[in-house]
């Protein structure tokens, strides 16, 4: 099971409704309902069933949910307990990763060894209200209404294909071309899916996306295994791993985006000192 369809079971279970749980989460009703189906799958037992025009938890739902709200209650608590347990709040960072996060979680590591003090405190969601740096995707960022420096830096999207692809030994592709393949993706609560799905459209189709997962190392890794190709930012996700994919220059449309890390005004030293980590060390964690 992975965290994300928990939660988005969770959710469901409140409600018994998948349209307002598909608006509580901003995610598609398609995306929900996948999850959810997936989970079930997981299990081996169905978790929902319908009950006239709307839903309710089967008996293995309603167990379901009593165990994994005790549980995912005591996992949230873990950050600020253990913060708690410092009591140094002066030296703690939180920041709200909804794009390239994988590359941040590199970097705040190898921060964290260097200054063994820091508390960081890490969330991929929409919840920027206590966050001291934000990382996000400009065009697609919501209005954090914030004062503060901002860096920016403007990333390439290639796109990953199988070595035996007849694309292999390209340099670049326009995205037209590969309107018949199979996509690997990120799911559709992810800002670079939406980009990316954005691209697709320019270009006059819909991906047929033949694996999505929350995951990002599952998405690389079914890349790198030849089940189809994929959409690979420049910095965000590093190398590509192994020798059974190439990465290839999208000549049209014009694949970028830019990643913006903000940080709120009147902020601590950490946090600036950290701040200025990022911006001047960004590129150097994706080589």
């Amino acid at each position: 099971m992975e965290l994300t369809q928990i939660r988005y079971f969770l959710e469901l279970a409140n409600t018994c409704h998948v349209t307002k749980t598909a608006e509580r989460l901003h995610i598609a009703q398609p995306a929900l309902t996948q999850s959810v189906r997936r989970l079930e799958k997981t299990l081996g037992v169905p978790l929902f069933e319908t009950s006239g025009r709307n839903i309710k938890l089967t008996p293995y739902g309603v167990y379901l949910k009593d165990k994994l709200s005790k549980i995912l209650q005591e996992f949230d608590s873990i950050p600020e307990e253990l913060e708690k347990l410092r009591g140094n709040e002066n030296n703690t960072i939180r920041i709200s990763a909804r794009a390239a996060s994988y590359t941040v979680a590199k970097m705040l590591t190898r921060y964290k060894k260097q200054n063994p003090d820091i508390i960081f405190k890490m969330s991929q969601g929409d919840n920027d209200a206590d966050a001291d740096i934000i990382i996000s995707t400009e065009t697609f960022s919501k209005n954090i209404n914030q004062k503060g420096r901002r860096e920016i830096i403007t990333e390439r999207i290639f796109l990953a294909v199988p070595i035996d692809s007849p694309f292999s030994a390209r340099k670049s592709i326009s995205l037209e071309e590969v309107k018949n393949e199979d996509f690997i993706c990120l799911m559709g609560s992810k800002q670079l899916r939406y980009i990316c799905d954005k691209f697709c459209q320019q270009s006059g189709f819909v991906p047929k996306v033949v694996f999505e997962s929350d995951n990002l190392a599952a998405v690389k890794n079914m890349i790198s295994a030849n089940i189809g190709v994929g959409f690979w930012p420049e910095f965000s996700w590093g190398r590509l791993d192994g020798e059974n994919a190439v990465l290839l220059e999208i000549s049209s449309p014009e694949c970028k985006r830019n990643i913006v890390i903000s940080e709120k005004e009147d902020c601590s030293p950490a946090v600036q000192s950290f701040f200025d980590y990022l911006g001047n060390s960004f590129k150097d964690f994706t080589h």
